[in-house]
């Protein structure tokens, strides 16, 4: 059969076997029961959303500072950056995030929650990616800009600071949007140790009812909606701030 009629399989894929028998009780809102475990899943939103918006403000930060330097023309400088990004971005964020759970608070003697312990891991990740995203927007503004900065006399941070980075925002948010998304899936990594976040009351809510299909089709229904609420409102954000063609 020539694969382009497989869409015609689409509402079997959906459905399922026709002896199965949907659970959707567990969480029918007009019942006690489905309005209690449809409270505790969505209580979950706060978690996912917090740890994200932290984890990306952070990860910002962190990738700021080490592009900057690098683009300052120091050999040590951009050896460093190179180092930085090449070995975060080889690391697993799931082996990343076990080993700031489980192995800085030994290391450090210090007490990490589950919280923290998913915003530093997550900061850390996406920091690498972050630096690189500064870095093109950077090197796409015009050579002019930065000459025309240096010669009303500024250094290279209020030249990065007053002309550079503003013009550079327009160009890199796009990747910001892109990457913000990619943060909120990696999220859901943060179940593994014990956050309540969406996926870790959904993987408790299968264990109570034992409806793992309807639960988890639930959770990808809540991560669509929130993932592509992102995505509109990065799109909306870029059209306030486009330049006008004309």
């Amino acid at each position: 059969m020539n694969c382009r009629y497989l869409w015609l399989f689409l509402p079997l894929l959906i459905t399922g076997c026709a002896d199965y028998q949907w659970g959707w009780y567990v969480l029918d809102p007009t019942t006690q029961q489905g309005q209690t475990n449809l409270k505790f899943l969505v209580a979950g939103f706060s978690d996912t959303i917090m740890v994200s918006l932290i984890s990306m403000l952070l990860a910002i930060s962190i990738g700021l500072l080490i592009a900057l330097p690098a683009l300052s023309g120091s050999k040590l400088l951009y050896a460093f950056n190179r180092i930085y990004v090449e070995s975060i971005r080889s690391i697993p964020v799931l082996v990343l995030l076990l080993w700031v759970y489980y192995g800085m608070p030994t290391l450090l003697d210090i007490s990490l929650n589950h919280f923290w312990a998913g915003v530093i891991a997550l900061s850390i990740a996406e920091s690498a990616f972050m630096a690189e995203v500064f870095r093109g927007g950077i090197q796409a503004i015009a050579r002019g800009q930065h000459e025309a900065a240096e010669s009303l006399g500024l250094n290279y941070w209020q030249k990065m600071r007053l002309v550079i980075l503003p013009q550079a925002f327009r160009q890199i948010l796009p990747p910001l949007g892109n990457q913000f998304v990619y943060i909120l899936k990696m999220s859901s990594l943060v179940s593994v140790i014990g956050l309540s976040d969406l996926t870790r009351r959904a993987n408790e809510l299968v264990v109570n009812e034992y409806l793992p299909l309807e639960i988890y089709t639930f959770l990808v229904l809540e991560y669509l909606v929130l993932i592509l609420l992102v995505s509109q409102a990065v799109r909306w954000l870029e059209r306030r701030i486009a330049i006008p063609s004309h």
